[in-house]
């Protein structure tokens, strides 16, 4: 009879702190410059533009890393992302009709 303990896999992660730690600190510093470049003399594009880049990219490593999408198959991304734009790009669709009925007109005319 075999063991049990040999039956099960190998454990790949590692130690869990030496992975995340760098990433945590890397959003920490991500968002210290973001409150940093908020409160700075930049013009209002150029801060908006290098603001929601990095909070693009800040958001990007929390999923890969704190959602451990980071070693999920390619075909996951393949579909994921089309799906999240089409989801996007129909709740564009309905943004006026609900603020068309904050004004309580329900039928254009």
């Amino acid at each position: 009879m075999t063991d049990r303990a040999s039956v099960t896999a190998p454990s790949t992660s590692g130690n869990v702190i030496a992975k995340y730690l760098p990433v945590y600190f890397t959003l920490l510093a991500i968002a210290g410059l973001e409150i940093f470049l908020a409160y700075s003399d930049f013009s209002m594009t150029t801060r908006l533009v290098v603001l929601l880049i990095m909070a693009v990219f800040g958001a990007g490593l929390a999923l890969m890393y704190f959602m451990h999408l980071a070693r999920e198959r390619p075909s996951l991304f393949l579909s994921l992302i089309p799906s999240a734009i089409f989801v996007l790009l129909m709740m564009n669709a309905i943004w006026t009709d609900s603020a068309r009925l904050l004004h309580l007109k329900p039928f254009a005319h």
